[in-house]
């Protein structure tokens, strides 16, 4: 264990977190910095300006313009780049994930910050880990923003008018302020990048809003909400109101209408989720005092009955001195984060401890295209005013003058030069992942490549051949894997018979594990030689397949068995 002098170890790398760690850095003296230790654990070593994620997406910011170092921002903190594993707080102390060296961390600590935020939760609709693209981190705005382009690229030379749609189909779950700013966005971006197309017109483009209440931003006054709504469906959104996102596959969504109790689907390759999120595992496992998964606190930011612990942020219950409780935004964050640091203090020099007594300032929704919506100290702007207020408030916000001078670049350069649509090829597709399925949707079709093989989760799929039932596959069987093998298109369809999850494996992983796996070799040579009725040596088999993928020209290779599509 890490044993220091004292310590003031703050969980969080956000808004809540890195303030708390720099005014704590301003508020000690040399002497009492001697004597405590401030850490500060983040998984990355800079916070993200999240408001500004949406402009990540469009291109009008640069993707590293919207991040600030945490060694600088709070130079007097020790930062540890680590993932929390635990949190104790009978034996007061947090283990961290383990480093480069194979050895988790713990340390030990005097006070206590939980500043984790909330997570997106999964668990409430199938198909959304698997399938929904998450909008929260600068990963997640980099990664929208492949999508993006990437979905035109298939669209220009994609020949069937159906699969064409679904590329131009782009959906956004939430209609809060994270989705309405994001669609915006994704609006702008989209119809100003088809221009550089041949074969994509702009009303090619469907974008979609789904939102599960009567109106979009309900954290805004009524008049200004419809404001935006009318705007959104102006510039070409479709604003679906009423709506809940039933499950998410790789091909469509399920939407539920509340008012009609209808189901419809929607043929989309592209979801972005900003709901619902969810209060974090980790705070969740604490035996701390909770409310709907977040922390108890009192104005002083202080956890109920557990001396030394504190908590801000999204993962705070606060109560403000209006009788509100204070809701999950940045600007509340910073002011928590103050008092927190400011009674911290206190409680080490044993002076007086103050109350957090912000209420807000006012809320704030961009609207792209030089418009947004705000509502500052009871008043209401909306359109280019708002606009200009909305970027004058976020740049004198962002962390340091250099970070301002380059937000200031890039907005004035994105009025002259138009925005980048090039596509970065820094992701790569996991070797095995989950996918989901609805019922009826087809796993592969005949005559698909040959690419992955299937492991069934959960529920049950059926192999069809000409329109006729073959077999059923049910929880822990595998198919795909002949046509894989051999390096042959499908000779079958295989279609989910109701909701299905299953486990896929690339060819590459499928080959090395069964090289390297004795177990998984013999069992997948016993299925293969039960489907095929004769001895399989699958060595020989793949080295023969791709003896004959490579020739020019080849012998064709013989026809998969049914199961094994």
């Amino acid at each position: 264990m890490n044993s220091p002098k004292n310590r003031i170890l703050i969980l969080g790398g956000g808004f809540g977190g890195v303030y708390t760690a720099l005014h704590l850095g301003r508020m000690l003296t040399a002497r009492e910095r001697e004597e405590w230790e401030i850490g500060l654990v983040s998984v990355e070593n800079y916070m993200v300006f999240q408001p500004l994620l949406p402009e990540v997406v469009s291109g009008s910011v640069e993707l590293n313009h919207v991040i600030a170092p945490i060694r600088r921002m709070a130079p007097q903190a020790r930062l540890y780049t680590r993932e929390v594993e635990s949190i104790c707080p009978e034996t007061r102390t947090v283990t961290l994930s383990p480093g480069v060296r194979p050895t988790s961390l713990k340390l030990a600590y005097d006070h206590l910050v939980i500043a984790l935020g909330t997570q997106l939760d999964y668990s409430k609709i199938p198909g959304m880990r698997e399938h929904a693209h998450p909008f929260k981190y600068l990963g997640d705005a980099l990664f929208l923003r492949n999508q993006l382009v990437g979905m035109l690229e298939a669209a220009e030379a994609e020949d069937d008018p159906e699969e064409r749609r679904s590329m131009l189909t782009f959906v956004v779950a939430g209609g809060g302020f994270s989705g309405v700013e994001c669609i915006a966005e994704m609006n702008d971006y989209l119809r100003e990048a088809v221009r550089a197309y041949h074969r994509i017109r702009e009303s090619d483009l469907r974008l979609i809003l789904l939102q599960r209440g009567e109106r979009i931003l309900p954290e805004l006054t009524e008049s200004l909400g419809l404001f935006a709504q009318k705007l959104l469906a102006k510039r070409g959104v479709e604003i679906r109101l009423g709506s809940d996102l039933q499950s998410v596959t790789a091909q469509e969504i399920s939407v539920l209408d509340r008012a009609s109790g209808k189901i419809e689907r929607i043929r989309t390759r592209t979801t972005v989720a900003t709901v619902p999120a969810g209060p974090h595992p980790l705070v969740t496992a604490l035996p701390l005092p909770q409310e709907r998964g977040r922390l108890v606190v009192d104005q002083k930011t202080a956890v109920t009955g557990w001396p030394g612990i504190w908590a801000l942020g999204d993962c705070a219950a606060i109560m403000q001195v209006d009788g509100q409780m204070s809701p999950p935004t940045a600007q509340h964050a910073l002011r928590q984060a103050k008092t927190c640091a400011g009674n911290i203090v206190a409680s080490i020099r044993g002076t007086e401890q103050r109350i957090f007594g912000f209420t807000g300032l006012g809320k704030l929704g961009s609207l792209g295209r030089r418009s947004a919506v705000a509502e500052v100290f009871g008043l209401q702007l909306k359109g280019l005013v708002a606009w200009l207020f909305w970027r004058g408030v976020y740049v004198t916000k962002f962390p340091g003058l250099s970070g301002q001078i380059r937000l200031l670049a890039d907005w004035i350069l994105d009025v002259f030069l138009p925005r980048d649509i090039t596509q970065l090829r820094l992701f790569h597709d996991d070797d095995v992942h989950r996918e989901h399925f609805e019922a009826g949707q087809q796993v592969f079709a005949a005559g698909d490549v040959g690419d992955k093989v299937y492991f069934i989760a959960r529920g049950e799929a059926v192999v069809e051949r000409d329109g006729a039932a073959l077999a059923t596959l049910q929880r822990g069987d595998v198919f795909g894997e002949a046509s894989l093998i051999a390096h042959q298109p499908r000779n079958a369809t295989v279609r989910a018979v109701g909701s299905l999850d299953v486990l896929a494996v690339s060819r590459l992983a499928f080959e090395q594990l069964i090289g390297q796996l004795p177990g998984l070799h013999d069992t997948m040579r016993g299925i293969m030689e039960a489907r095929m009725g004769r001895r399989v040596d699958l060595g020989s088999e793949i080295q023969h397949a791709e003896a004959a993928r490579r020739a020019q020209p080849g012998p064709e290779p013989a026809r998969a068995p049914v199961n094994g599509a």
